[in-house]
């Protein structure tokens, strides 16, 4: 089924030991304000960082340091479907806070959580809803 896809998030996810000091150090080196996610306080988001995507770093609690990427689409069960048939493994299913449509303004249908999945790798990523400011002109088309 066609769908849209776009890299929404770069994160960075860091042991709650080592959180502070590595929220800060990225933050100086993205040359970005830190401010502490109001919805999700685990979350620093990196206002202004030097990239070309949102970038934030998360507490991840006793769990090992990595980076991951949320992809952001307009229709989560197509883009599971097609992430499976290439070798992706769902891990778990999480329900959002807030009900549709808060923030998913661009997805094709209710949908009210994400899912996050390990490439063949083991790498761990997320698929969300769409809700980029960009995302319709900056999205790919995938079959």
């Amino acid at each position: 089924m066609t769908h849209r896809i776009l890299v929404r998030s770069i994160l960075i996810d860091v042991p709650s030991s080592d959180y502070d000091r590595t929220q800060a150090f990225w933050a100086t080196a993205l040359d970005a304000r830190s401010r502490r996610g109001t919805e999700h306080p685990e979350y620093h988001v990196l206002d202004d960082a030097a990239a070309r995507d949102r970038v934030l770093v998360q507490d991840v609690g006793t769990d090992s340091a990595r980076f991951h990427i949320d992809i952001e689409t307009d229709d989560v069960e197509a883009e599971l479907t097609r992430l499976r048939a290439c070798g992706a493994v769902e891990v778990e299913r999480h329900e959002f806070r807030h009900p549709w449509p808060v923030g998913r303004r661009h997805a094709k249908k209710r949908t009210d959580y994400y899912v996050v999945l390990r490439d063949p790798a083991g790498l761990p990523f997320c698929v969300v809803p769409a809700e980029s400011d960009d995302f319709p002109e900056r999205s790919r088309e995938v079959d």
